[in-house]
């Protein structure tokens, strides 16, 4: 898995791309998001539009993420959800607890 960062009007927005899994994909998206809290950034935009694949352990680090910037008192949001990805985030009902955006612009606005 791949993930760069970049800034949009002070959100950290974090492209994703590749397979999310136990071992190397759910670490490196666990590092990136801690260094990007870590350097103070609160508002956190995961644009998952290039995730081809997320397990279950993926799946549980995007929950560690939303509820470690959240404890921050930031906010984790997620863009581009691919069909499969949104289809697993309804099955497990995490598309509930997830504010997820289909266009950049508008989620990056979305940031109080």
């Amino acid at each position: 898995m791949k993930a760069s960062s970049r800034q949009v009007n002070g959100v950290t927005v974090i492209d994703l791309s590749g397979r999310i899994t136990l071992g190397e994909g759910s670490v490196v998206l666990r590092d990136t998001i801690r260094d990007a809290v870590a350097q103070g950034n609160k508002k956190i935009l995961l644009n998952l539009g290039d995730v081809t694949y997320i397990d279950s352990s993926g799946i549980g680090e995007l929950v560690s993420g939303f509820t470690s910037v959240r404890n921050q008192g930031g906010e984790l949001k997620l863009l581009n959800l691919t069909k499969k990805v949104h289809d697993l985030l309804q099955i497990t009902k995490l598309y509930t607890v997830f504010d997820v955006k289909d266009d950049e612009a508008t989620a990056i606005a979305s940031f109080k």
